[in-house]
């Protein structure tokens, strides 16, 4: 070891805070069956009041890998291809420049184009073992999709081959599920939500897997291990929900000897805090653009109170738009509505075909088939109406401690007109610091990155006097050089072409697996000089530049020419 600690990231999808670690700190969480995860906790430490940015993926991801709010760098909307700002880069790139090797395994989404730049390997095969050497630190994020919503909803035979690590014993009973009030109580919504843990049980033995693999090559006491959910669960009033159920996430950090064992952090935390608390837990200066706060110490230490407030956004999903901005101290969460003519549950396609999306269809349709009929509506309580009701307040105020199920609206309360005075405030001084880009029509911003649509192309890397490739750099703000060895091959998609393999991983910013090995250009990784060496630019928001060839420098400082590669010319 280099006395630096390794890092891994254990994320999944779609899920609160339903973990045996939480029990008797977030409501129905005592129903679930997670022995890896709650022995992580019992290791380390167990964050209370974790939130996401966004209560939908995309948004949220880029805000933990870049350590920015989403609506100040244009990544809020539900997958578009943003043009942050130059400064802007995925934090793992300077994870990189400390001299890290790091990986994903394999999910991005991360709502730009994945540059070279931010990964040694971003890849359904990316691990630590693939490291340089066994003293080289790393950091390496694994993103399992066990719990994604799609899953909930498999046929019968699709949903125990899913779950086929889940025994009998832990299967979770439907007519125990602890259904939240703002659910019917239906054979339908009880279904789901049995399968919903029994979704987060195998996931709990994957991450046993990879905690058994650190184990193995004898890493675990050198290794912070963090554990974390990019939103909430996958039904109604849960995912794509600006409220409390739809933002507030499971997190544990274990690192042994540096943080407590056992031990609570009770201060609220943005996941966008991850970035910069990564850096800090690994001796590397955390960027003056960050927007996160670390929330511990270089040597473990909780930080305390980092944020008074978190924030969170939520925009277009899909092709539903919206607009809600909301707020959380150690208390209360606060939302405000830019369209509350619109309907929390409007029309989605996708979420829309799912059966608890169905389900609440079905009763909303059933009781408009009662007021044909002149009688009172019946079927819903007044709590579930308002989740497909055809609008939502401005504003809403919600006092989680006395109400952790959000049901009581606190913001047309006198008794509480201080409150709601301070949250919006709050937001206000939020916006006002940040900037809010969600303010812009999209096609806007779009024809600010992309005048008439045409992507911009990093310029290609220059060398300097001296002619080497580790002199070599970028005329584009906030461009990254790196370089291989590994001599350019036909590719099946073009030089220049927008990120991705198509479908989904081009839609979630997929790298191009080329099969070259792309090493950052920085102090930690310089390129050798006496073999050929190729160079190219890349910067989140612009496709990456052309090729740059450099050939092998003889100890004479002659430059021979290899086959193939053309002489460069410098002045």
């Amino acid at each position: 070891m280099t006395g630096r600690p390794n890092v891994l990231w254990i994320s999944t999808h779609d899920i609160n805070p339903h973990l045996g670690a939480y029990a008797g700190v977030y409501p129905g969480a005592d129903y679930a069956r997670t022995p890896n995860l709650d022995r992580l906790a019992a290791e380390g430490m167990r964050f209370d009041k974790a939130f996401a940015a966004a209560p939908i993926c995309a948004p949220s991801r880029s805000a933990i890998f870049t350590g920015c709010f989403p609506t100040a760098i244009g990544t809020m909307h539900m997958r578009t291809k943003a043009a942050p700002p130059p400064e802007v880069r995925l934090f793992t790139e300077h994870l990189r420049e400390a001299g890290y090797y790091t990986t994903n395994n394999s999910f991005t989404d991360f709502q730009v184009n994945t540059p070279a730049s931010a990964f040694d390997d971003c890849s359904g095969t990316a691990h630590w073992r693939n490291r340089p050497s066994p003293d080289t630190p790393f950091f390496a994020a694994f993103h399992g999709m066990t719990t994604h919503e799609s899953q909930i909803y498999l046929d019968d035979e699709a949903f125990l081959r899913r779950t086929s690590h889940v025994g009998d014993d832990d299967r979770h009973d439907p007519a125990l599920a602890p259904l939240p009030p703002y659910y019917p109580d239906t054979e339908v919504f009880r279904r789901c939500w049995a399968r919903y843990n029994d979704l987060i049980t195998e996931m709990d033995h994957w991450v046993g897997e990879l905690l058994a693999q650190l184990e193995e090559d004898g890493l675990a006491e050198d290794t912070i291990v963090v554990f974390w959910s990019d939103h909430g669960l996958g039904m109604p009033r849960g995912k794509r929900w600006a409220n409390d159920s739809g933002l507030h996430e499971p997190l544990i950090v274990r690192w042994p000897g540096r943080v407590a064992a056992g031990s609570a952090y009770t201060d609220p935390v943005h996941l966008m805090d991850l970035a910069p608390t990564t850096l800090a837990l690994c001796g590397v200066e955390v960027p003056a653009h960050v927007h996160g706060r670390p929330f511990l110490h270089a040597d473990g230490r909780p930080v305390p109170a980092p944020n008074e407030y978190v924030f969170a956004g939520r925009d277009r999903q899909g092709e539903t738009e919206d607009r809600t901005r909301s707020a959380r101290d150690g208390r209360y969460r606060y939302l405000r509505h830019h369209h509350p003519d619109r309907s929390p549950m409007q029309h989605c396609d996708y979420p829309d075909h799912l059966a608890t999306w169905a389900e609440f269809r079905r009763f909303a349709a059933a009781e408009a088939g009662q007021l044909a009929k002149g009688e009172r509506p019946s079927l819903l309580t007044p709590l579930q109406r308002r989740v497909v009701a055809a609008s939502k307040p401005a504003e809403e105020l919600y006092d989680l401690l006395e109400d952790p199920y959000e049901e009581h609206d606190l913001a047309a309360d006198p008794a509480h007109a201080a409150t709601l005075e301070r949250f919006r405030a709050a937001v206000d001084g939020w916006l006002a610091e940040f900037g809010d880009l969600g303010e812009l029509a999209e096609v806007d911003l779009l024809e600010r990155w992309r005048p008439g649509g045409v992507w911009p192309v990093a310029a290609v890397p220059e060398l300097g006097p001296g002619g080497g490739a580790a002199s070599a750099t970028c005329a584009t703000a906030g461009a990254s050089v790196v370089w291989t060895t590994d001599p350019p091959r036909e590719q099946a998609h073009p030089a220049g072409r927008v990120a991705g393999a198509g479908g989904m991983g081009e839609a979630t910013g997929a790298p191009v697996q080329d099969g070259r090995h792309w090493w950052l250009l920085c102090a930690a990784t310089p390129p050798p000089a006496d073999v050929p060496v190729w160079l190219k630019a890349c910067r989140t928001g612009c496709l990456d530049s052309g090729e740059l060839p450099v050939p092998a420098r003889l100890p004479s400082g002659e430059l021979p020419v290899p086959d193939g590669v053309p002489t460069p010319q410098w002045g």
